[in-house]
């Protein structure tokens, strides 16, 4: 025949309920911790370009040799011309400009992630007509912020690009390189361009 004997705490007497309720981990003695409040969504940036669409001038200067301790700047002049596409959840740059150093073309396809809130920036140099690895982030409070790890003559780095002084007739692009995992960086791209009429 089963046993129909009841075996629970509340039988027991309180002197043997006590100890056993003081060693139990505090959480479960504690009524259930309040439900996380809920976070506000994240940002909708698929149109955080947007002011970027239309032709510009740029001006463009890079560092001839980054991470070699050269501090000997080029400049360039020329054209980018930014197209929305997809609703302005993509963009397309061209770029081309020239200088005592030579010419720079080149295409960046931007993508906006809905899943994640961000951009992918991919840049080809029609040199080699390759997409360098994507840039990775967006923009808050008025400024964006990408990141990547890529490699620089054989060397693993991290790059780094800041959109900032943006208006409606002008903007400014920095690239930067860093070979200490982000705790130093050598600038060695600045363009500022400036909206055609």
């Amino acid at each position: 025949m089963p046993c129909t004997r009841k075996s629970s705490v509340s039988s027991l007497p309180w002197v043997l309920v006590l100890p056993v309720i003081w060693l139990l981990p505090a959480e479960l003695v504690l009524a259930q911790a309040p439900a996380p409040v809920p976070q506000p969504p994240a940002r909708d940036g698929s149109h955080d370009f947007d002011f970027e669409i239309g032709t510009w001038t740029t001006h463009l200067k890079r560092l001839q040799h980054p991470l070699s301790g050269s501090q000997h700047w080029v400049e360039y002049e020329g054209t980018s011309i930014v197209h929305g596409l997809l609703a302005g959840r993509a963009n397309m740059v061209e770029l081309s400009v020239r200088g005592a150093s030579g010419r720079i073309d080149g295409l960046s396809l931007r993508l906006y992630e809905p899943q994640s809130y961000q951009w992918t920036l991919n840049f080809a140099n029609i040199v080699d007509g390759r997409l360098t690895t994507p840039m990775i982030g967006g923009f808050k409070d008025g400024q964006g912020q990408f990141y990547a790890q890529d490699s620089y003559n054989g060397r693993a780095i991290e790059v780094r690009f800041i959109i900032s002084g943006i208006t409606a007739d002008s903007w400014r692009f920095e690239q930067a390189f860093s070979e200490d995992g982000g705790k130093t960086w050598e600038v060695n791209w600045i363009a500022v361009d400036t909206r055609r009429r």
